[in-house]
């Protein structure tokens, strides 16, 4: 594990027994989570303004043969 940094937040109740229920976690690899969610959520969010404006160039007739 890397370094890690002690914090102390104030988040509402409500909002951490949904998030723990949803992850199934305790709270700090709830906490951990949704700090990687929200990381990674601006790559995923470049990627979708990438949509449409990527060609691709393959022969989707030629891939499945592969496959056989």
């Amino acid at each position: 594990m890397e370094t890690a940094k002690k914090i102390t937040v104030h988040i509402p109740e409500n909002l951490l027994k949904k998030a723990q229920k949803a992850t199934g976690l305790g709270i700090t690899p709830t906490i951990r989570q949704g700090l990687q969610l929200v990381a990674a959520g601006r790559a995923y969010g470049k990627l979708r303004q990438l949509k449409g404006k990527v060609r691709f160039s393959l022969d989707l007739k030629a891939l499945r043969k592969d496959r056989t």
